[in-house]
């Protein structure tokens, strides 16, 4: 007679496999109380980073009003981009200014007479200086610059070689190499790498103490008061123009500062009208994204914290403390008047934003336009304060961020729900070793029971047998 049983309720009879599994199922119930705590807490983490991004959007959209470079903005135009385009910065002054173009800046160029043979023909040896200063008629009155003085030897005495020596001097003068198809086609050609006309060149050559430098200096002298191997093809000149009938030169095609904060690019000869105007658009689209990042703040804060008494269901922050807070610190800022802002603008109504029932800002688009025409200065100082670092935009930038700092409301009541899921992870493990635990001691007491009714139901047996027996054996 075998004691060992291999599935539950063999031996006994009885469907103790099933009655295992619904005291399991009952022993497993212990668990829901922790997973249900688990689901709240991971949806309340959830809301968290929900609320955590809305909030973060209106920290970048307040910072922006507290930048104040937002409040320099400006817009320019030209009339005629043909003649020159135009750029502003933060100092320019709004206007119209009338721009006349009547001479371009240009780069001086000289070209050498031409030999046979750039690469082959030697040309002998000599030191070369090139410097620069304004010429006037034949006198050259030089720069304030280092002359560069440029050694040609038995290493670099072709035309290719000069070319090359003046390029690795870093001259301030770029050679080139031109072949016009004549017998003598090979020319040197030097461009000064500034426009301007203080940008003319003299080129004297002289020997260097190892060779003939006639050669060379028949070939690349430039001397306006003397000797000029080479030909003038571009004289050195600045630019001229007009503004508003006021003349003025350049040594550049970028003109700076001749009308305040504005570049000019000049490109070719004739007449434009340059405008200059604030630009009041980026500033009120500014205004606009703040007003939106903060009703979506708001609407953020309304479906989390809301009840709705029909189903009788409550938003996963309802109640919640750290909701409170934050919406009470905001509000708090807001509902501060502003001090030391000029043109009496000291809160948000004065522009145009206004509050509705729900809380949410609403905006006047066209008090708001107004008051940036009129009193830019004032709105300016209201969002980003006299210093540039006050005011609405970076009191209310600077508290958001607080929010998401290392000890912000935010981070201490996230930090606190990560904790509970933790602890509730190790709630969740020990509960179901004890449930295995309950539920193996019950197999085990089912096992004993198979084995023992087994063991009585074949004691049984055999005993109806033996009384079975002796029974016939009487009859």
């Amino acid at each position: 007679m075998s004691s060992s049983i291999s599935s539950l309720g063999v031996g006994s009879g009885l469907d103790l496999s099933t009655l295992l599994t619904n005291l399991q199922t009952g022993e497993q119930a212990k668990l829901t109380p922790i997973t249900d705590q688990q689901t709240a807490a991971t949806t309340k983490l959830s809301a968290y980073g929900t609320l955590q991004g809305a909030v973060a959007a209106f920290q970048t959209a307040a910072a922006a009003l507290g930048t104040a470079s937002l409040y320099n903005s400006t817009n320019t135009t030209s009339s005629n981009t043909s003649v020159l385009t135009t750029a502003a910065d933060k100092t320019a002054v709004a206007g119209s200014y009338a721009v006349n173009v009547t001479a371009l800046a240009q780069s001086q160029t000289l070209v050498s007479n031409g030999i046979t043979d750039s690469t082959g023909q030697l040309l002998g040896s000599a030191s070369i200086k090139i410097e620069f200063g304004t010429t006037s008629g034949t006198t050259f009155t030089p720069g304030s610059g280092t002359p560069t003085s440029i050694n040609i030897n038995g290493t670099n005495n072709t035309l290719t070689g000069i070319r090359d020596a003046i390029n690795a001097a870093n001259a301030g003068v770029t050679a080139s190499i031109v072949n016009d198809g004549s017998s003598t086609p090979y020319h040197l050609v030097m461009t000064s790498n500034k426009t301007g006309a203080a940008s003319s060149m003299r080129v004297t050559v002289a020997s260097n103490g190892a060779g003939d430098p006639s050669t060379i200096s028949g070939l690349l002298s430039y001397d306006p008061a003397g000797t000029k191997a080479m030909t003038e093809n571009v004289k050195a000149a600045d630019a001229k123009l007009t503004i508003n009938g006021l003349a003025i030169t350049s040594a550049t095609n970028t003109v700076q500062g001749a009308a305040q904060g504005v570049t000019m690019n000049l490109a070719t000869l004739g007449s434009s009208t340059i405008s200059v105007s604030t630009d009041t658009s980026t500033m009120a689209s500014a205004v606009q994204n703040f007003v939106s990042a903060y009703n979506t703040l708001q609407t953020t804060a309304g479906n989390l914290s809301s009840y709705d008494a029909t189903n009788k269901t409550a938003g996963v922050l309802l109640g919640d403390s750290t909701l409170r807070t934050i919406e009470n610190q905001l509000r708090s800022v807001i509902n501060t008047p502003q001090t030391g802002a000029s043109g009496s603008l000291n809160n948000l109504t004065q522009i145009g934003i206004g509050f509705n029932a729900d809380g949410t800002m609403s905006l006047d688009t066209s008090k708001l336009s107004s008051e940036l025409a009129s009193n830019k200065a004032g709105v300016a100082q209201l969002f980003s304060g006299t210093d540039g670092k006050s005011g609405y935009g970076n009191q209310l930038a600077t508290m958001a961020a607080g929010f998401s700092s290392a000890t912000g409301a935010l981070t201490t009541a996230t930090n606190g729900v990560n904790a509970q899921l933790k602890s509730l992870a190790t709630d969740y493990t020990n509960m179901s070793a004890q449930i295995d635990a309950t539920v193996a001691q019950y197999r085990t007491q089912f096992q004993q029971l198979d084995s023992i009714m087994s063991q009585m139901t074949a004691t049984k047996n055999y005993l109806t047998q033996q009384f079975s027996a002796a029974s016939g054996t009487t009859a």
